[in-house]
């Protein structure tokens, strides 16, 4: 059975692993987060699609992270993500930058099974001075000269989110959030939390199926109420600001962060 609790799900995402993480507005498995953090996860390279906050932040804080890479880390309108400047500041993060469409397009590459991805907007950039990854070759298809990039396929060894509901069956509704169905698709393990089990089957419903990722791409759920806290899910609940903004001040010093692990997460 798919279903499990979350402390069997958590024990799947073994040390060094790379996790694919969504966006804040897209289902952030907060309450997974917080017991990876308890379980004492070490050196997991997490891969923001294409961007993260609250739950990046979290993580660096708490030691668990050695890669990041991302578009971009910050607590929105709470301002920076101090964890995460702190790490990078210090040499105690690796940090592999990019953009947006250069994230989703290697990530759409490991969707596909193919090696690589090529786009164009990034020739001229710093950007390619620091990713050696990114290569820059002629395209093939071209009579003359046109270079492209080359981005290597994101394939994550685990697709980490949370999602308003799942059935019995192990498909999962996830709404509009359809960058986590990229995700499923592109990962070898697909880890999710939900705020309740569908009496029923997602795939019969003709409105559902179309937001449902089918149980083929989902390893493990786990029901978790409230499980994006302090984050808000769409459609669902709204982001407890007030909550954030505990995080937000509490996270600007390591004895402010180490005060709220103790006792802000629950």
């Amino acid at each position: 059975m798919p279903i499990c609790d979350l402390a069997e799900l958590v024990s799947l995402i073994p040390d060094g692993a790379k996790i694919a993480i969504p966006p804040s507005r897209s289902g952030v498995a907060m309450a997974a987060t917080r017991a990876i953090i308890a379980a004492g996860a070490r050196d997991l390279h997490l891969v923001a699609i294409p961007t993260s906050g609250i739950q990046a932040d979290i993580l660096i804080g708490a030691g668990c992270v050695a890669t990041m890479e991302s578009a971009g880390v910050t607590l929105d309108e709470f301002g920076q993500a101090p964890r995460f400047v702190n790490a990078v500041k210090s040499g105690e993060i690796r940090l592999m930058d990019s953009t947006c469409p250069a994230i989703m397009s290697a990530l759409q590459a490991g969707e596909k099974g193919i090696p690589f991805m090529p786009m164009r907007g990034l020739i001229g950039s710093d950007l390619l001075t620091f990713r050696p990854d990114y290569r820059v070759i002629e395209n093939p298809m071209a009579e003359g000269a046109d270079p492209i990039v080359t981005l290597p396929a994101i394939v994550p060894d685990i697709a980490l989110f949370h999602a308003p509901m799942a059935d019995q069956n192990g498909n999962v509704w996830i709404g509009k959030m359809r960058e986590l169905m990229t995700m499923a698709h592109a990962a070898k393990v697909t880890l999710v939390t939900v705020e309740k089990i569908f009496d029923g089957d997602l795939m019969a419903d003709p409105l559902r199926a179309p937001a449902t990722i089918p149980a083929l791409y989902i390893t493990k759920i786990a029901k978790a109420g409230n499980g994006a806290w302090p984050l808000g899910l769409e459609g669902v609940y709204d982001i407890d600001k007030k909550g954030f903004s505990t995080y937000a001040k509490a996270a600007k010093t390591s004895d402010g962060f180490a005060d709220y692990l103790d006792f802000g997460t629950t």
